[in-house]
């Protein structure tokens, strides 16, 4: 359930479909299947300044997310792209509205299920790679055997095994956010929340750490939410693309790009690419404009 815009889509971009498309296989044709995450009149209102006064920072946002999706919300600045992922994360509570994860409504805590990596370097200097993520688990009641494999199983997947060792002063930047989605990986989180994991990363770097994000996301099976600022990362990694308005953010599209689940960073060669990331300009531009002018 989403607000779009009116604006016919240009050539090689769809509107999002009520149901699955058949690059989803775990969507069945003429099968209802419920969203993994829905938001329903959501909003946010914060208190600032002083005197307090409020802020209408985001809402109202109706929106779906698909079980085992990738989803990515692209925006202008400050129109709330990072309080809609905090909403849906439970780290900050609706003012108005309703937030359900798997049926069950989110109230302000984080539930089971949701994993959340951020854009900040979030490794512990004192720690080397293989304790750094299994900081992740330091809470759990598994075994330690369990814990054991579960990091194991993570470096793995992220590509660092030969790394375990080494400490974060002695890593790349795109090393390092890594070790900081293998923290997350252990918790095996069926909802991975992204808030622009790879903003401080060169052009170059971004699109292999977006290879590494698609392998992971194909071999977990988790639902990926991301937010970023670049239309192109957006376009390259996304099922779907939701696009914000200026603040108080709302989704006034959504696209739906039609890729293949086994892709990679190659796509952008395509001519597609070009045209759904254009149309994604096309519907920003303006949205921008309002945001640099309030």
């Amino acid at each position: 359930m989403v607000h779009a815009s009116a604006a016919g889509p240009p050539q090689g971009a769809s509107r999002a479909p009520s149901g699955g498309s058949e690059h989803r296989p775990d969507v069945s044709v003429g099968v209802h299947v419920p969203p993994q995450v829905r938001l329903t009149n959501v909003g946010k209102t914060f208190m600032t300044g002083r005197p307090p006064a409020p802020l209408h920072a985001a809402g109202p946002i109706d929106l779906d997310i698909r079980q085992g999706e990738f989803f990515a919300v692209v925006g202008p600045s400050g129109c709330g792209k990072s309080t809609l992922l905090e909403l849906i994360a439970g780290l900050t509570p609706p003012t108005e509205g309703t937030i359900e994860f798997e049926g069950t409504p989110i109230k302000g805590e984080a539930p089971d299920g949701i994993g959340v990596v951020f854009q900040e370097d979030a490794s512990l200097a004192w720690l080397d790679v293989r304790r750094n993520v299994a900081f992740g688990l330091r809470r759990s009641s598994i075994s330690a055997g369990e814990k054991d494999k579960r990091v194991t199983d993570a470096l793995r997947l992220v590509g660092l095994s030969d790394f375990a060792s080494a400490y974060p002063a002695q890593l790349s930047g795109g090393m390092r956010q890594r070790v900081c989605i293998a923290r997350t990986l252990v918790m095996q989180p069926r909802l991975i929340l992204l808030d622009e994991p790879f903003g401080a990363l060169d052009q170059q770097t971004r699109l292999l750490m977006g290879d590494e994000l698609l392998r992971l996301w194909r071999e977990t099976s988790a639902t990926v939410f991301l937010i970023t600022h670049a239309l192109d990362e957006a376009t390259m990694l996304a099922d779907r693309i939701g696009v914000m308005s200026a603040r108080p953010g709302r989704i006034i599209d959504v696209v739906e790009t039609g890729w293949p689940r086994d892709r990679d960073s190659r796509i952008v060669e395509r001519p597609e690419f070009g045209s759904i990331t254009a149309r994604l300009w096309h519907t920003l531009r303006d949205e921008s404009m309002k945001s640099i002018k309030s």
